[in-house]
C-alpha cells in the first residue's frame, strides 16, 4: 500500500512532491493576488486603523503586567490591581510631564535657535580641514558641485513652486489624518490595555479550544515561545534604554556637555534599536561637541565608550541575555529591510515579528519532520529546532 509508483519516484519521492506541491501553491496565491490586490484594500484600510492601538496595547500589557501580577499575588482582586497601576502609572506620567518636560522643552528650543550657527561652524572647520589636506582639489570639486546642484534645487522650486504648494497641502492634509489617527489611538488605548491584562490569559486556553484536541500541544508550545519571545525583548528592551539614558544623562553632565538631557533622552529613545540605535544617538552630540572644542571631543568620546561597554559586557546580557537568539548580521538586514519597507514603525516592530515568524517557522518544520520522519529519528520531538544554542538565523 505505501509502495510508491514510478511517477512519484521520478519527481523524487513523496517528499520532494509535498515540497514542489507548496511553493506551486505559493506561487499560484502570489499570482492571483497580483491581478486582485484591490479587494484586500479594505481588509489592509482597516488593519492600518487598528494596527497601532493592538501594537501599543501589547506593548502596555507586557510592561504592566508583572505588577498586576505582584499585587494579585497580594490577595488584591485583578480588576482593582488594574485600576492601581494605572492610577501609579498617570501619577507617575503627570510628575514627568511637570518637571522634566519643562527642560527637555527648553533645551530643544535653545538648539533650535542655535543650529545654524553650528551648523556654520561645523561647515567652516570641515572646510579649513579639506583646504589644508591632501585631499584638497577632490574637496573643491565636490563642493564645486555641490553649489551646482543647490543652485538647480532652488531654481526647480522656484519654476514650480504652484506644484510644490499643491504637494504641501497634501502633505498637511496627510500630517492632520496622522495626528487625528494618532489622537485616536491613544483614547482607545486604555480600554484595550485594561482587556488585555484583565483577561490575556485567558485568550490562550480560548485559542487553543477552537483547535482539533492533536494541535493542542504543538500549538501551545508554539504560543508559549511566542510570549517569551515577547516579553523578554520588550521588558529588557526598555529596561536596558531606560539605564542607557541614564548614564548618559550623568555622562553628559560631567563633561559639561551642553544639552545633556536632551542628547540623553535621544539616546534612550534610539537605543531602542540595537546597533543602529548607538550610532544615531551619538550623531547630535558628535556635532555638538565638535562645534565646542577638540578636547570635548575627546571626552564625548570616552562618555560613549563606557557606557557602551556597560550596556554591552553587563547590563543586556544580565536583563536581555540571547532572547531572541538572533544573529547580529541578521539583525541588520532585518532592520534595513523594515526602515525600507515602513519606515520608522518597520525599525520598531521589524525585530519582534521576525522573531515570531521564525518561533512559527520553526513550529511548521517540526510538523514537517513528524509526518515525514526523514530529518530526524524522533519525529515527535518537533522543538528540537527551537531548543537549540544555533543564533545564525
Amino acid at each position: 500500500m505505501n509502495e510508491q509508483s514510478p511517477l512519484v519516484r521520478f519527481l523524487g519521492g513523496r517528499t520532494a512532491l509535498f515540497v514542489l506541491s507548496l511553493v506551486l501553491l505559493l506561487g499560484l496565491t502570489i499570482m492571483v493576488y497580483s491581478r486582485v490586490s484591490f479587494i484586500f484594500d479594505p481588509i489592509f484600510g482597516f488593519i492600518g486603523t487598528v494596527a497601532l492601538p493592538v501594537i501599543l496595547s501589547i506593548v502596555g500589557y507586557y510592561l504592566l503586567s508583572p505588577l498586576v501580577n505582584l499585587l494579585q499575588r497580594y490577595k488584591i482582586q485583578r480588576g482593582w490591581g488594574i485600576l492601581i497601576v494605572f492610577v501609579a502609572l498617570s501619577g507617575l506620567i503627570t510628575v514627568l510631564l511637570v518637571t522634566i518636560l519643562p527642560f527637555l522643552r527648553d533645551q530643544t528650543e535653545a538648539l533650535i535657535a542655535s543650529f545654524p550657527s553650528y551648523a556654520r561652524q561645523l561647515g567652516m572647520d570641515i572646510d579649513m580641514w579639506a583646504r589644508n589636506s591632501p585631499f584638497e582639489a577632490q574637496y573643491m570639486e565636490i563642493s564645486k558641485n555641490m553649489q551646482t546642484n543647490a543652485e538647480q534645487f532652488l531654481g526647480s522650486i522656484t519654476q514650480n513652486f504652484s506644484d510644490f504648494a499643491g504637494h504641501t497641502l497634501d502633505s498637511i492634509t496627510n500630517v492632520i489624518a496622522t495626528l487625528t489617527n494618532f489622537i485616536v489611538s491613544l483614547v482607545t488605548v486604555p480600554f484595550i490595555l485594561f482587556y488585555l491584562l484583565k483577561d490575556g490569559h485567558k485568550l490562550y486556553n480560548g485559542f487553543l479550544h477552537v483547535l482539533p484536541p492533536r494541535m493542542r500541544g504543538r500549538t501551545g508550545a508554539m504560543l508559549i515561545e511566542m510570549d517569551e519571545q515577547l516579553r523578554s525583548y520588550i521588558q529588557g528592551q526598555m529596561l536596558v534604554s531606560l539605564c542607557i539614558g541614564i548614564m548618559m544623562y550623568i555622562g553628559f553632565l560631567i563633561i559639561g556637555l551642553d544639552y545633556a538631557l536632551l542628547l540623553a533622552a535621544i539616546a534612550s529613545v534610539t537605543s531602542v534599536v540595537p546597533y543602529l540605535g548607538p550610532v544615531i544617538a551619538i550623531t547630535p552630540a558628535i556635532i555638538i561637541a565638535i562645534v565646542t572644542s577638540p578636547f570635548m571631543v575627546v571626552k564625548l568620546a570616552l562618555v560613549w565608550t563606557v557606557v557602551q561597554l556597560l550596556e554591552g559586557k553587563f547590563i543586556s546580557p544580565q536583563i536581555m541575555g540571547k532572547s531572541l537568539q538572533i544573529h547580529p548580521v541578521t539583525i541588520i538586514f532585518v532592520l534595513l529591510t523594515a526602515a525600507h519597507l515602513y519606515g520608522v514603525v518597520g525599525v520598531l516592530i521589524g525585530l519582534p515579528t521576525y522573531a515570531l515568524l521564525k518561533v512559527i517557522v520553526q513550529y511548521m518544520f517540526g510538523l514537517f519532520k513528524a509526518r515525514y520522519n526523514r530529518f530526524s529519528e524522533k519525529a515527535d520531538d518537533q522543538y528540537a529546532v527551537v531548543e537549540t544554542d544555533d543564533d545564525l538565523v
